[in-house]
């Protein structure tokens, strides 16, 4: 879309065009850089990398001036437009440089190096924090941070609870530590069973809530670590948990910074196989652990327990989060695409009831491929949220959603297929 935009406009001008772009992150956005410039027939002259800081230096052969200049004096949009003559002596003919066009990088290492940028605001922060006790979604965070540009020279440090509140033997203990020996990470394991015995002779609770206290315990062992020594707590939770509210407040959803926040669980496993496909290519150990990959999900709250047990299988959930959420459609559309009815309605709900789960998760990053004004990038699965619009006369009742978080505007027209969202 970039380049088409700027070819478009070069040719409409019949002159070259460069267009310049930021590199790293600010706020929720991420600008990669991409600098490029166009002769006056829209073609590429040069085109900086992606996610790299680079000076873009080119030469080129422009035709003398022909239309005679306007008035000092005359104002263009209201603008004044001053033409400054630095010589008035042709340049002295010397060996034009070798146009530099870098090539472009594929959706997951587009995507994989967008996630490894930081805002401003966070990057004093030189020794990140996160736990271990989800598998994937931790895995794959943090070799993306560690290959950063903005952050090699840093080190993690990541606390696990590898033995489980019911004492029994851990599997994601023994993949944390081989996480943590292929990655370079400072691992220091924590065993939450006295706390958690401790918290229930005193408070007894059952169930959910029992479940939900192992989490919040690991939490505030975390932001006990993040207070005492200056760590960046990193929640890892994906977009298809908080889509369906699949995370606990006060306990996994703590944090400074969510870097997958926006990332659908199937693309988190595709995004962790890239990544090792890539550290092989370069004859390099891969640094996800194969088991961390290939186990079925699981919160390890109780013995046994797996994502499953409480979300549909994630291939089918995320399809269905693409058609109502990414797409927009209402559930009878998304019914038309030949989904269960009731997997569409379950679906739905849980993701109108979580809504107020989102609004209290950490900032993320976001880069949507548009160049319009307040976005910047690469692709993201945000991309593409339409601002509200009034529906039409007689359509219905409208809603306003954010998605996922307040940083994005999503609308929807209910007319009998939107369920309102539930704060609860």
């Amino acid at each position: 879309m970039r380049l088409e935009l700027c070819a478009s406009r070069a040719r409409e001008g019949e002159c070259a065009l460069a267009y310049v772009n930021l590199v790293g992150g600010q706020d929720e956005l991420v600008f990669d850089g991409d600098s490029l410039v166009v002769d006056a027939r829209g073609e590429v002259v040069a085109r900086a990398a992606q996610f790299e800081p680079e000076l873009l230096v080119v030469d080129l052969d422009l035709p003398a001036a022909t239309t005679p200049m306007p008035d000092p004096d005359a104002r263009f949009a209201g603008l004044d437009v001053v033409r400054t003559v630095l010589s008035s002596e042709p340049v002295p003919a010397y060996q034009p440089l070798e146009p530099q066009r870098c090539p472009r990088l594929d959706d997951l290492a587009e995507i994989y190096a967008a996630l490894g940028h930081r805002p401003a605001r966070l990057r004093d922060q030189e020794r990140l924090h996160l736990g271990t006790a989800r598998r994937r979604p931790a895995a794959s965070t943090r070799p993306s941070w560690r290959r950063s540009p903005l952050t090699r020279s840093a080190r993690a440090r990541s606390t696990g609870s590898p033995t489980p509140a019911t004492g029994r033997p851990s599997t994601p203990g023994r993949d944390a530590a081989e996480l943590a020996e292929r990655t370079g990470l400072h691992l220091e394991t924590v065993p939450i069973a006295p706390m958690f015995e401790a918290f229930t002779k005193a408070v007894p609770v059952d169930g959910l809530a029992e479940e939900n206290l192992q989490a919040r315990i690991r939490a505030v062992v975390w932001m006990a670590l993040s207070n005492q020594h200056g760590h960046l707590v990193l929640a890892c939770g994906n977009k298809s948990e908080l889509a369906t509210g699949y995370s606990t407040i006060y306990g996994d959803a703590v944090g400074g910074y969510a870097p997958i926040k926006d990332v659908p669980k199937t693309l988190v496993w595709r995004l962790a196989r890239w990544r090792n496909a890539e550290a092989e290519r370069r004859g390099e150990t891969p640094p996800i652990p194969e088991g961390v990959i290939v186990k079925p999900p699981s919160a390890e709250l109780r013995p046994g327990q797996l994502d499953s047990d409480s979300l549909p299988e994630y291939d089918l959930l995320d399809a269905v989060l693409d058609a109502y959420v990414e797409r927009d459609l209402g559930s009878r559309d998304v019914i038309a695409e030949g989904f269960d009815p009731e997997l569409v309605q379950r679906v739905i709900t849980l993701v109108d009831r979580a809504e107020y789960k989102r609004r209290q998760y950490p900032r993320d990053p976001r880069s949507p491929r548009a160049t319009s004004a307040g976005t910047a990038g690469c692709p993201s699965p945000t991309a593409g949220a339409k601002p509200y619009d009034p529906p039409a006369a007689g359509s219905g009742p409208s809603i306003r959603r954010f998605w996922p978080s307040p940083g994005i505007v999503r609308s929807a027209t209910t007319a009998g297929t939107r369920s309102p969202a539930v704060a609860g």
